[in-house]
This record gives structure tokens, sequence and C-alpha cells, in this order.
């Protein structure tokens, strides 16, 4: 029976958000657990419940959790100094649901959205985070679990890829990695449907973990993202490691005297200088019966046509 009283945390993210347009408009009933002292709550849609709550609130949380049929979880940290700044989202959050439902006796389906970055801990603060989170629900969960895995996620919403992709939309791309770099993308509505398949085939998908793409073979190079765009002739600029790290240094120095979440880091730099960061989709299309929809050149043109959202 696919379930359809939903609980979603990191519903006011960028995944977030149109995980819940996603979930509403399949019919789900869908509460949203935030933070009481989020600026966010504007983000949820009307039709989505609130519960208002840390994580780590276990005595209003452990009554709350057996009214849902499933568990989605897609908060997280993307910014931070060091991993203490990634702990309470990454790790502490899912570990502390997992020990709730572990207690309840829990049977409820839980997904757990985390990143391709896991797959290599040893790289930066930020993959290592993201593994330990995956590990806390791998190695402690007694209810059926599955674990997605996307690479970089672009769409409306985004913050993090936009700036990139806007600049190839442009004609000019900054590489920061080796020359044949390859990378796998998805477009998050791409991904809110993975998600809304899962619901469906949950019990096919328990205890594994899942890559997820846009279903291009062998991703994308830097040129192949800029003719996407809507480059003919796209002019790629190699940035030396050397000053990608110089820089990063000096940011995470600044935001250590100004008191910001820093993107660029050293941990970030050695993400970025990878050789691929791949995925393949085949698996989860078994499991589920889901592909994606949305390649790179329609996704792009939907998110910078001036009619279109963005």
């Amino acid at each position: 029976m696919s379930p359809r009283r939903v609980l979603l945390t990191g519903a006011t993210g960028f995944i977030g958000q149109r995980l819940q347009k996603a979930l509403l408009e399949a019919g789900f009933e869908l509460t949203a657990l935030i933070r009481p002292s989020s600026r966010r709550s504007a983000r949820l849609a009307p039709r989505c419940r609130r519960i208002e709550a840390e994580l780590a609130d276990s005595a209003k949380l452990a009554p709350l959790l057996p009214e849902f049929d499933a568990v989605i979880y897609a908060a997280g940290s993307v910014r931070g100094r060091g991993i203490e700044d990634f702990q309470a989202a990454n790790v502490d959050g899912v570990a502390g649901l997992v020990e709730l439902l572990n207690r309840a006796e829990s049977e409820q389906p839980f997904l757990l959205v985390s990143s391709l970055a896991a797959s290599r801990p040893e790289l930066s603060d930020y993959a290592a985070s993201k593994r330990a989170g995956e590990d806390a629900l791998g190695e402690s969960a007694r209810f059926p679990w599955t674990i997605f895995r996307p690479p970089a996620v672009y769409g409306p919403g985004d913050r993090e890829m936009r700036p990139i992709l806007r600049m190839a939309s442009r004609g000019l791309l900054a590489r920061p990695g080796p020359a044949p770099q390859r990378l796998s993308l998805i477009h998050v509505d791409d991904l809110a449907r993975a998600v809304l398949a899962w619901l469906e085939h949950w019990d096919a998908c328990r205890g594994r973990s899942f890559t997820l793409d846009d279903g291009r073979p062998g991703g994308y190079d830097w040129e192949s993202i800029g003719r996407a765009a809507g480059s003919r002739q796209p002019r790629i600029l190699g940035i030396p490691r050397p000053l990608l790290g110089a820089t990063a240094r000096l940011n995470l120095l600044a935001s250590r005297l100004l008191g910001y979440s820093p993107m660029l880091t050293p941990g970030k730099v050695r993400e970025l200088t990878q050789d691929d960061w791949l995925c393949d989709n085949s698996a989860l299309s078994r499991a589920t019966g889901w592909t994606p929809a949305i390649d790179l050149e329609t996704g792009l043109r939907r998110l910078f046509n001036p009619g279109g959202s963005s």
C-alpha cells in the first residue's frame, strides 16, 4: 500500500520546496517539520501542515511520528567552516529521527535525500557529514529505509548551480577541475518525481542506496554544458588549482572573522577538482519504473526563459 501521510524535513529549502509542490499535486497529505526559529515559514504551501520543533526535540516529536505513513528527510547544510557546521542537519537530525522511529517500533518507510558527495567522504567536511548521516540511518534503523544520492541539482530556487549555469548561457565557463572532467546533473523536478516513484515502490527499495541523474550517459563535460545552455562555442577558462586553493583559504579565514558560512573552502576545492562525479539511473529505474524527463538543454531553457519560472 502506498503511503499517503508524509512527514518532510527540509521543506523550505531548494529541494524541499519542489518536493512540497510535487507531493501536494500528487494528492499526498503533507506535513513539514520546521524549526521554531525558521524565517522561511512563508515558503510553505497553504495546504502543507506544519510542525514547529527542533530535530532534537524528542519529547515533542515522539508522540507525533505515528501519524505518518512515510518520512522524507531532505534537510541539510551545504555551507560551513568545519564539520561542526554540518553536524546538526546532516548527521544528528538523521540519527535523532532514527532513534525515535526505532523506539516507536515504526514500520514507516524512510527516505534520506543525501548527496553523491557521500561516496567520497575523505574529500571534505560536507562529504564526511553526508556519509555519517547515511551511516546513522543504515547501521541503526530497524524500519524500511532508502538513500538517494543525487549529483549537482539545479532548477528554480537554486542558488549554488544557477550562477555557473547563467554564465554558461552567456558563453563563458570557469572550469575548476581537470580538462576531461565529467559531471552528472539532475533537474530538481526530476528528483521530486523520483521521490514520488519511491513512495509508490518503497518496498522494492528497502535497505538500498541509489544514484540518479538526468540520464545522459557519461555525464557532461564543460563544453557540452555550455552548448546545452545555448552557446555554440563556449569559452572555457581553466582556473589553476593553486589559485582556487588560495582563494578558498582566504574565504575560510574571512568567514571565521566575519561570521558567515562559506561555500568555497579547501574541502570544496577538493570536491570541485575531481575527475568525475557520475551517476547511473539503472538500479532506481528497475526498482521503481522512474526515468528522468528533463535533459539539461530543456532544463536550462525553462530556467532562463523570461516567460517561465526561474
